[in-house]
């Protein structure tokens, strides 16, 4: 039976441009795949807890020689990497925070770093590789090869690193210029902020053929 895993990191609520496309392209799976069960995920309202001197090091520490505190930091690390391997497609909503990933996204990636359970310490080989990974991204300005800051979204470009020994090989569909709509000195890039949102939507609309429509 088909499985999604859908993640929304924003902290903006309602607001959130990236949550809307997270929400469309989960729409968009189960109207493909009917028969298909979910697991959601809200790093943005239940943040986990980030890995600090009492638990981070049960990533590099025997199960049996864990303290309390670190034994529970590798329950939830086991939880989060089953979350995982449970799902064919993986939806992550990241939006553009201060030009970095919301840190809890960091943190759910400090978590799936977990030797044993999403690669292999022998050979530092993914093993959760063979899913399909949709990063739905919003950023507020523009951040294009002929923008003023072009460069500056350091979370698309860090998260395929951060995963890289997993497995995981993110696809991003990205909306820009979000800010556009509420902020007066962005007010002349509207139509470009609109424009992008519906090329994000389109891109959301073909990632897969419903049932229906196939037949």
């Amino acid at each position: 039976m088909p499985h999604l895993l859908h993640i929304d990191s924003s902290i903006q609520g309602d607001r959130s441009v990236s949550r809307r496309l997270t929400a469309r392209a989960a729409a968009a799976w189960r109207a493909a795949h009917p028969d298909g069960t979910v697991t959601y995920r809200d790093l943005g309202r239940s943040p986990l807890p980030h890995l600090d001197e009492a638990t981070g090091l049960a990533r590099m520490t025997p199960a049996q020689d864990h303290t309390p505190a670190q034994r529970a930091s590798w329950a939830l690390t086991e939880q989060l990497v089953g979350e995982i391997r449970e799902a064919d497609t993986v939806l992550l909503g990241l939006p553009l925070y201060n030009y970095g990933a919301p840190s809890s996204v960091k943190t759910w990636v400090d978590h799936l770093i977990a030797p044993g359970l999403a690669f292999d310490p022998a050979n530092r080989t993914g093993l959760l590789d063979g899913r399909e990974f949709i990063v739905l991204a919003s950023r507020g300005g523009g951040y294009g090869a002929e923008a003023p800051r072009a460069g500056w979204d350091h979370a698309e470009s860090w998260l395929p690193h951060g995963l890289e020994i997993t497995g995981l090989e993110p696809r991003f569909i990205t909306a820009e210029l979000t800010l556009a709509q509420v902020n007066p000195a962005m007010a002349e890039l509207i139509p470009l902020a609109e424009e992008s949102l519906a090329a994000a939507e389109r891109a959301i609309d073909g990632l897969w053929v419903p049932a229906a429509a196939a037949a």
